[in-house]
């Protein structure tokens, strides 16, 4: 990779990785009957007028002091100015957009300004800059020097019963032990109505957990989550890596949950349940650069939309207008992206496929055709040959419909279920959608996009023109994780929708920025939830390192 996030630096340019982790406190509280559930949205500014999304935090319901688990590495680059924007919103349920949600105030800063004062708080404020009440925001930051993180597998046992009509929802929060006091590092999901619950497996950052020292104290705090956002404290113990490395090298650590005031009011009290830490294994997390210089190659697809709803392309109104002076909405899109994306493919050979046109010689609806009409190749050779191939194909074929996604997915898919077969990190598959945005199998492609998931693919999804992209929200799942129409959960988020009108007539880094900005971090992610390193790298640092 020749720049780093689009600043046109060298990786050596950078000077430090930054995590930030955030908190709140005296939210305004937009909720009749309950308090605000608040989300952080990060922006970042580099040049210019536009603010990058950097990522959200998860939603903590019901709460005005919100502390969040979630932290966001960033590049520091001295010599630029880097300009942050912290945005609160009240997230009502699953379903509830940004546009929808009540904004509860936001700050804006420099990132120069987090690092040197490692701790910052500000008030918040509204969009017309007046007090958002008592609000205030807090930014910590600490420098990045470790690359490793801690892979844990936890487990409980006969966890006390804290719920009147049930049993209790348990989570963990693991904490750091600073000069200040305990710092939060990660919090579980809630294992809903169960004393014996079972976590998903999860990483924490071995510099926030305990700043690469195994020796030192971390405490684990075990709650019942409670939809009024008071949960309730179950037990807590406090231990170190290095013992729980000890016990689980013969089978597994187990500690005594321990709930104080409980303790205090029975003679015969014993415990308040068991916490089992099945497995503790440190592993070196890799970067993005890390999988790209060490072999990984990223494959880009490109899908075209040739539905009805682009309009006629004889006229001047159809976002497939064919032009005599070669332009319309959609070459624009493949110029300016595919200019973008063909410095990340390594032999800038381009698979396209258009979808939503009756195609010769039989005049069916195809939704996965090669806009070349060679199926035993539909490769073109860079930008310039996915350009050339559209120009060709657009006269043959006629505009049609529906608009389904679903079957390129499927499409892509395919080769990442192929690659995954390896059992190594060489191949990643991103699939660029270029549309109008006017969908019509959603519980179709739902379904593709939560089985594609789990395998190496990222989906780009560019909107041209001014339909309604409200459904292309609902797919980039920035709000939660999407679920299939049969209740599935997607792995991780890995759809990134990006309206190409508010980026046509700006800088192309900004563009550039935009659609690439989630592809990084789906990539290492996806790798290093499989556990699968670079394919020329050193092996994973050992429990012993």
């Amino acid at each position: 990779m020749a720049v780093v996030e689009g600043l046109g630096l060298s990786p050596t340019d950078c000077m430090k990785k930054v995590a930030l982790s955030i908190s709140c406190e005296n939210l305004l509280d937009m909720d009749t009957f309950s308090k605000s559930d608040p989300l952080c949205l990060v922006l970042m500014n580099t040049s210019g007028t536009h603010w990058s999304e950097i990522g959200r935090t998860e939603t903590i319901q019901n709460c005005l002091n919100p502390t969040f688990s979630k932290s966001f590495v960033v590049d520091y680059y001295f010599e630029v100015v880097q300009k942050l924007r912290f945005e609160v919103y009240d997230i009502d349920d699953d379903d509830c957009t940004l546009q929808d949600a009540d904004f509860l105030g936001l700050m804006e800063c420099t990132l120069g300004q987090i690092v040197s004062s490692r701790k910052l708080t500000r008030p918040l404020v509204m969009k017309d800059e007046s007090p958002a009440g008592e609000g205030t925001i807090t930014i910590f930051a600490e420098e990045r020097t470790d690359s490793r993180a801690v892979v844990f597998e936890a487990a409980a046992r006969k966890l006390d019963r804290k719920d009147f009509f049930g049993k209790s929802d348990p989570f963990l929060e693991f904490y750091k032990q600073t000069e200040t006091g305990w710092k939060l590092a990660h919090r579980t999901e809630v294992v809903k109505n169960n004393l014996n619950p079972v976590w998903k497996p999860f990483r924490i950052p071995i510099q926030s957990l305990c700043g690469g020292d195994v020796e030192k104290v971390i405490k684990v705090e075990c709650y019942d989550y409670n939809n009024s956002g008071s949960h309730e404290l179950i037990g807590t113990f406090q231990t170190s890596l290095s013992q729980i490395q000890d016990a689980t090298q013969t089978y597994a650590a187990e500690f005594e949950c321990i709930n104080t005031a409980k303790k205090h009011k029975k003679k015969r009290y014993k415990n308040s349940g068991v916490i089992i830490l099945k497995q503790c294994k440190i592993v070196k997390e890799y970067s993005f650069l890390d999988y790209i210089l060490g072999g990984c190659q990223i494959n880009f697809t490109i899908a075209i939309d040739f539905t009805g709803s682009n309009g006629d392309p004889r006229s001047s109104q159809s976002l497939h207008y064919i032009n005599p002076h070669g332009y319309n909405e959609y070459l624009a899109a493949i110029w300016a992206v595919g200019n973008v994306i063909q410095d990340y493919d390594s032999d800038k050979m381009f698979p396209a496929f258009g979808f939503g046109a009756r195609i010769p010689p039989t005049w069916k609806v195809s939704h996965e055709f090669p806009i070349n009409f060679n199926p035993s190749n539909p490769f073109c050779a860079g930008v310039e040959g996915v350009v050339s191939a559209y120009q060709q194909c657009l006269p043959k074929v006629k505009l049609y419909g529906p608009t389904n996604f679903s079957p390129i997915i499927k499409h892509i898919s395919l080769f990442g279920r192929q690659a995954m077969q390896q059992q190594t990190a060489a191949q990643y598959f991103v699939l660029l959608i270029i549309t109008d945005g006017v969908i019509t199998d959603m519980d179709q492609t739902l379904s593709a996009i939560v089985d594609a998931s789990r395998l190496p693919v990222s989906i780009i999804i560019v909107g041209v023109g001014e339909a309604d992209f409200s459904a292309m929200e609902i797919l980039d799942g920035d709000n939660g994780l999407l679920r299939s129409p049969t209740g599935e959960t997607a792995m991780r988020d890995i759809v990134q929708f990006v309206p190409f009108r508010q980026f046509q007539n700006g800088p192309q880094e900004m563009l550039a920025k935009n659609v690439l900005a989630e592809v990084p971090g789906q990539l290492v992610s996806f790798f290093g939830t499989m556990g699968l390193r670079p394919p020329h790298s050193d092996t994973d640092i050992s429990a012993s390192a």
